[in-house]
């Protein structure tokens, strides 16, 4: 794929009065059926005690995905010079585990399955020597390495093996990965692949993913839950005297002109469909992975306010009803399984908020900050952050399921970013390290960290109601939501950030 995938504007069509399918079966290949539970609305919900995924018959679970340790949420500090050669390393990091779970899914049988894992861990280690090796060439040129940095460096060598994981395994560390030569295949005639499939016992083989979503690899009725019988669960941090409590709004549409693109020149700057899924773009027009912090300065932006050219993105969000999107047979699309029709936004609101115990500082031009985990799923949640509600229920707030919204209620996704910034980088080896949360409950930063404006970006979608729709994910990710993550780089003309602080610190609206 070229640098920046643009298409022509195509605004999805309002679904006022929308019905779906409450169930659905699945006729696989050689006689078998899965049934696939699908809820209406809130009124159709899953029994409590329905399971994330269907049992398989006769036993234990299959595996159902490829887990590798997250070698770039490791790394010590690179050094600038080495940063472009680290960056590209993760990215081939990336690129293998997709290319792997490719094979993964198309195995017939469990042994097969697990066959991935050796050839794997080969091609992981080059990967993440060179990593090593560009850390420790830039370290000597700059400052002799200190001895914790070394550690760290020497802990890489143990994260090149992966393993297989179970779709209900619990967070890493514990469940039921499955290490190379493990074969947990049938001993009733015929293989059980991942996903859904249930083994009818006749002899037939259900490939990977059967039954589940229409790429194949998620999601699943049991990733959704309906908002109705989730309880109030939002807490804020009570406001001190002295807070700064005023917002700065800034517009910049909905991507109703249709760019996206399946790069990150966050974390996979210089490498075209660094993400393997497919963002939705407001703001600045010249975004791909190539793009330098002054073209992003002298880029177009869809925002009203010329002053602000920052690049706000997130994995986009589609609507899985058998209908091809123009990117089924291109990265980031149909080629890392991330299928179905696109959806526009109804509404993407950029708000920017002030601290509860003080005053905010201007941004730095040309922060980046990331909120979520692309990789939660085999990552666990610990960087998780984005929140799933419905209109209307937003006091509900999910960050692991789908909602189930009532009729006339749109799902929302809600990406609270970090609001403390060290005081002195605008970017970190990990992408995180240079920002962090406020203290949950009592709203201060961390000692070193300064209070910013904190964005809070909403996105609203008209989509049926009950399971049929995800976001884009990596493939091996299987479209969980707890995946989704938002990204932003501050372009905003410095001026234009000061007012932006000093409205806030005023307790002033602004836009």
């Amino acid at each position: 794929m070229g640098r920046t995938t643009r298409r022509t504007s195509r605004k999805r069509p309002k679904l006022a009065g929308r019905a779906i399918t409450a169930s659905a079966a699945l006729i696989l290949g050689g006689g078998g059926l899965v049934a696939v539970n699908v809820y209406a609305n809130a009124e159709d919900s899953p029994p409590p005690d329905a399971r994330s995924r269907s049992q398989v018959q006769g036993g234990a679970a299959e595996a159902t995905t490829i887990r590798c340790p997250d070698v770039g949420n490791e790394l010590p500090e690179v050094p600038t010079d080495a940063r472009a050669e680290v960056d590209r390393e993760l990215a081939a990091l990336d690129t293998q585990i997709t290319q792997a779970y490719a094979r993964f899914a198309e195995a017939d049988t469990a042994g097969e399955r697990n066959a991935v894992l050796g050839p794997l861990e080969e091609r992981r280690r080059p990967a993440i020597d060179t990593i090593q090796a560009a850390i420790e060439r830039g370290g000597r040129a700059s400052a002799p390495a200190s001895a914790p940095a070394a550690k760290e460096l020497d802990r890489l060598d143990s994260m090149a093996p992966c393993t297989l994981r179970a779709d209900d395994d619990g967070p890493p560390g514990g469940g039921q990965d499955q290490g190379p030569g493990q074969d947990q295949g049938s001993d009733q005639g015929s293989d059980q692949g991942p996903g859904q499939g249930q083994d009818q016992g006749q002899g037939q083989d259900q490939g990977p993913g059967q039954g589940q979503g229409q790429a194949g690899n998620g999601p699943e009725a049991g990733d959704f839950v309906d908002i109705t019988s989730v309880r109030p669960n939002v807490q804020k941090p009570r406001k001190q005297r002295g807070a700064s409590r005023g917002t700065f709004t800034t517009r910049c549409g909905t991507n109703q002109n249709g760019k996206f693109n399946p790069d990150n020149v966050i974390v996979a700057p210089g490498v075209s469909n660094g993400a393997h899924h497919m963002h939705d773009y407001v703001g600045n027009q010249e975004t791909d992975a190539f793009s330098s912090d002054q073209e992003l300065a002298g880029g177009r932006t869809s925002c009203r306010n010329q002053g602000d050219r920052s690049t706000y993105y997130w994995p986009v969000l589609r609507l899985q009803n058998g209908t091809d999107e123009d990117d089924a047979d291109a990265d980031g699309g149909g080629r890392d399984k991330n299928v179905g029709e696109i959806q526009t936004p109804e509404q993407v609101t950029l708000e920017f908020v002030g601290s509860p115990v003080g005053k905010v500082t201007a941004m730095p031009r040309f922060l980046r900050i990331i909120t979520g985990d692309a990789k939660a799923f085999t990552n666990g949640d610990a960087n998780a952050n984005a929140s799933w509600s419905c209109t209307g229920f937003e006091n509900r707030q999910l960050k692991d399921k789908y909602p189930i919204c009532p009729e006339g209620s749109e799902v929302v996704r809600t990406f609270a970013f970090q609001s403390c910034w060290d005081g002195r980088n605008t970017d970190s080896a990990n992408h995180r390290t240079h920002v962090a949360f406020a203290d949950p409950r009592s709203g201060r930063c961390p000692r070193g960290f300064r209070a910013i404006p904190q964005l809070v970006q909403r996105v609203v979608y008209d989509v049926p109601p009950g399971p049929g729709f995800a976001v884009d994910s990596f493939p091996e990710q299987l479209h969980k939501p707890v995946t989704d993550h938002g990204d932003f780089i501050n372009v905003f003309d410095e001026r234009l950030m000061r007012r932006v602080a000093q409205c806030i610190n005023e307790n002033r609206r602004c836009s």
